[in-house]
């Protein structure tokens, strides 16, 4: 029987995020992004679990192949709902750093002060191509350390064991709505948006 994806719910509701998110993106498009675009990651997610169960495994090729295919945009819908439920998750808060103590200490000892960690985020978030992610994430499997990954589409650049804390969507639909091609600004608006207080429980749940 296909496993069934279900859309995770916001911690805000869909007329809060409108005020709460007002800053780093348009009313608007913090009804698209949610309620269409990654809703729609979960609903094909929901129909490629469908079309694996009768999928014939035995025409799997290099070239193409309908399991083929399905495995590889399994892996690009799969992302696409996690990084955002990272998105939304992070998001709402007033951008004080204090107010995360025990991800805030670990990241200044990791990247020496904030405002370091700070710039090497916003250059991960801006370098991408104009469709990926900006994240810091927790290294689980390997260095036990807080990195700052540059991530094109949802997974080109992702690190095996890489738990996102928090992510940036740089896609151009997330910010052109409001701030056009100022993608930079975008970023200084995402971070001084951050809910540190829910980071800092992904950073205890993941990493401590």
């Amino acid at each position: 029987m296909a496993y069934e994806y279900k859309l995770t719910p916001r911690p805000y509701s869909d007329e809060e995020a409108k005020s709460l998110l007002k800053n780093v993106v348009s009313p608007e498009t913090t009804d698209w992004h949610y309620n269409t675009h990654h809703k729609g990651y979960v609903t094909v997610l929901n129909n490629i679990e469908k079309e694996l169960e009768t999928a014939d495994r035995s025409k799997a090729n290099g070239n193409y192949s309908q399991i083929g295919e399905l495995k590889r945009r399994y892996t690009w819908n799969h992302a696409g709902a996690l990084l955002h439920d990272v998105y939304w998750e992070v998001l709402g808060g007033d951008g004080d750093a204090a107010k995360g103590a025990d991800v805030r200490a670990a990241i200044e000892k990791e990247f020496g002060s904030f405002d370091n960690w700070k710039a090497d985020f916003k250059a991960c978030c801006v370098s991408a191509k104009l469709s990926g992610w900006g994240l810091l994430v927790y290294d689980a499997l390997w260095s036990k350390r807080l990195l700052n990954v540059l991530v094109d589409e949802h997974h080109y650049g992702a690190i095996w064991g890489g738990i996102p804390l928090i992510a940036c969507d740089v896609f151009e639909h997330a910010y052109y709505h409001k701030d056009g091609p100022g993608r930079a600004k975008y970023v200084d608006n995402f971070i001084g948006n951050l809910h540190w207080g829910r980071v800092n429980e992904r950073y205890k749940k993941f990493a401590k």
